[in-house]
């Protein structure tokens, strides 16, 4: 499938690297000469400078033999008319990543309907949304829905002391029977693991796990966390990200308060947001911390508008002593830190955005996509039909390639955990762990 990509900022660059991955010819479009040239000499994709609502730049780009124009550039004018304009020149679908709720609203004259754009998508929604999900679970510094949310996914890092500490897979599946989570993967050093049986957890991991849904709670106890209810958050930064979140809460019933340092931003927000305590403060004002009560507070989410601000109030509401502190993270690059400096989870913008793009790239057979931060992997939902090659086939005779494996089979309202005599079947909705280099073969086999 021939794609082309306006923007070669980091959404844009991951998702060209993405889909050249998976052998999708990729055509990337950069108004900036320099990050062009880097886009070109970092991956293997064609890439022309130049601006993407340009018509003769399109036209360069070969888009009237496109199937499909992801418009991901800072600026939604430039990607409205990228793709208003590729959908007039034969392009079939067109998406376009949109921060302004102008664009987005229903009812609205340049609501994605009216303009005709197959996807609209909103960064900073997607963001509040994962970041609710992970105040949700204690323990969870990554998560990930799939199955209409019946089955989720969890990143934790198993603390010293937990009940799966020091034993291999073989011996936590005999143990605890009763449950029904998988391990998909065990990051160590770096280094990602997709684990077999005899593979042994350690304290300090960084596990990932695919539970249903109604057993999520009982995860934390396994790592070493208590189950902690979600009642009061605070916010640090008015963004739309923060903004987003605290509609989340109130709408939830949870208490919220949100610090911002722009006094003006404070009114708006305290205009929109009447059950939310607003204050205009500095959110790196750590006798302020401690005065609002951090100390003990259930979460508290750092969303400026600045990484840097972002994890320094981070670490400094996680020394005041609250219980779950999650960053928001806007560069690629500051997601694999966040771990290491004692921050319980990182939110990406521009993350949300790629997952949300690629699930839509890959619907159909595809159902669910999602990449996880800080490391190079996929858990991807797949909807097997009778033609794909694995169905009809019992699990231990399947040969998946290196660097994945099935987590978790959906059949009707069961949910199977997969063992080597499970035959998967037309209709089962698969769950399956890979590393880049298995993705490709894996996509091919079962959609």
């Amino acid at each position: 499938m021939k794609v082309l990509i306006v923007g070669a900022g980091e959404v844009g660059f991951h998702l060209a690297r993405r889909l050249s991955e998976e052998n999708q010819d990729v055509i990337l479009i950069e108004s900036d000469p320099e990050r062009a040239d880097f886009a070109a000499q970092q991956l293997d994709v064609l890439t022309i400078t130049g601006n993407g609502a340009s018509l003769p730049v399109l036209e360069r780009a070969g888009v009237r033999g496109a199937r499909m124009l992801l418009a991901v550039t800072s600026q939604d004018e430039v990607n409205l008319i990228s793709c208003l304009a590729a959908s007039r020149m034969g392009v079939r679908y067109t998406i376009a990543r949109i921060s302004n709720p102008e664009y987005y609203e229903r009812g609205s004259v340049l609501s994605r309907e009216a303009l005709g754009i197959d996807l609209l998508i909103n960064p900073e929604r997607e963001c509040a949304l994962e970041t609710y999900q992970l105040l949700h679970s204690a323990a969870a510094n990554d998560v990930a829905q799939f199955a209409d949310g019946r089955v989720q996914l969890l990143g934790v890092v198993v603390r010293e002391g937990a009940p799966v500490a020091g034993k291999t897979l073989a011996e936590i599946g005999a143990e605890l029977d009763e449950f029904h989570f998988v391990t998909v993967a065990i990051v160590r050093d770096g280094q990602t693991i997709v684990p077999r049986g005899s593979d042994r957890i350690e304290t300090g991991d960084q596990i990932y796990l695919l539970s249903p849904t109604v057993e999520v709670n009982s995860i934390p106890p396994l790592a070493g966390y208590d189950h902690q209810p979600l009642r009061r958050v605070m916010i640090a930064g008015g963004s739309a990200e923060g903004e987003y979140l605290a509609e989340l809460l109130e709408h939830h019933g949870v208490a919220c308060t949100i610090l911002d340092h722009d006094r003006r931003r404070c009114l708006e927000l305290a205009e929109h947001l009447p059950r939310a305590l607003v204050l205009h403060a500095d959110a790196t004002d750590l006798e302020l911390l401690e005065m609002e009560g951090v100390s003990g507070i259930d979460g508290f989410v750092a969303a400026t508008g600045h990484d840097e601000t972002n994890m320094l109030s981070s670490l400094l509401a996680k020394t005041v002593g609250a219980r779950k502190v999650v960053s928001l993270v806007n560069k690629f690059d500051y997601l694999p830190i966040v771990p290491k400096v004692g921050i319980d989870a990182a939110v990406s913008p521009r993350m949300a955005t790629v997952n949300a793009i690629l699930r839509y790239v890959r619907r159909g057979r595809v159902l669910t996509v999602a990449s996880l931060k800080g490391i190079d992997a996929e858990a991807i939902e797949f909807n097997v039909t009778a033609s794909a090659s694995v169905s009809g086939q019992v699990i231990r005779d399947l040969h998946l390639p290196h660097g994945s494996l099935i987590g978790t089979i959906m059949r009707g309202d069961e949910i199977i955990i997969p063992r080597g005599d499970v035959e998967i079947r037309a209709g089962d909705e698969v769950i399956v762990f890979a590393l880049p280099d298995a993705i490709s073969e894996i996509e091919r086999r079962f959609a």
